[in-house]
């Protein structure tokens, strides 16, 4: 049985940083986690490109759903090709219909953008109808892995669901676990699944540190960081699984 690979996702140079430094295995890299995750900018791309370790960037151009136009889709092919110019190793990708299932066609187009790349469906996953059909498509179209939460809003809500993922994937791509993945919950999910990688915010809370941003609508009055001790005691507790 080999190692369970920790992916951290982070969302700007000093979370990037910290999940090196807490020995990630691989990093998702977004913007604007607070929605779920966006495109990160072709700044912090470049930053990326320069670790030692897989870097996978988020295609995502704007919050809300995942049913994307013409133009959204357009973004998303310029996007994949900043991050293909940046040296990362993949790319996250997702895209549904209005009733949730996946948007095969825009899916394939985007898949054939990113040639070369190694590519995560995401959490877009987690709204579709039919989970085994679901999981046939995301095969067919050369995912390598699924991330998702079994369609609740953390995956220990959403472990029976999850258990029944995997099972339907019988090992034909890997299902990533996902949404509040914390210290504190990933005994429960390691009990009942068997994964090959999670995925992981590994933050802490930190209050503002200037009451006038928080009054000027500039920040919140406290945001996640990921944090290199959490990521670390996250890895050790995965080790440990193994």
């Amino acid at each position: 049985m080999t190692n369970i690979l920790l992916e951290v996702c982070v969302e700007d140079a000093a979370g990037l940083m910290a999940a090196v430094e807490g020995g990630a295995d691989r990093i998702e890299l977004c913007s604007a986690l607070s929605v779920g995750g966006l495109t990160p900018s072709p700044g912090l791309m470049a930053l990326a490109g320069e670790v030692d370790i897989p870097v996978y960037a988020m295609i995502r151009p704007r919050p809300g759903d995942f049913v994307f136009n013409a133009g959204d889709v357009s973004v998303m092919r310029s996007d994949i090709e900043a991050a293909r110019a940046a040296g990362l190793a993949g790319v996250v990708l997702g895209a549904s219909r209005p009733d949730g299932s996946l948007d095969v066609a825009t899916l394939r187009l985007l898949g054939e953008h990113a040639a070369g790349f190694g590519c995560t469906l995401h959490r877009a996953f987690d709204l579709v109808p039919d989970f085994a059909e679901a999981i046939d498509i995301a095969v067919a179209l050369g995912f390598e892995r699924i991330l998702t939460s079994g369609g609740a809003k953390r995956a220990l809500d959403g472990v029976d669901a999850l258990a029944s993922i995997v099972t339907a994937a019988n090992g034909r791509i890997s299902i990533m676990p996902g949404s509040g993945v914390t210290l504190e919950a990933i005994g429960g999910l390691l009990s009942r699944l068997s994964v090959r990688e999670v995925h992981s915010s590994c933050s802490i809370d930190k209050p503002a540190h200037d009451h006038r941003l928080v009054s000027l609508g500039f920040v919140a009055p406290s945001s996640k960081r990921t944090d290199a001790d959490v990521v670390r005691k996250l890895k050790a507790r995965l080790t440990a699984a193994h």
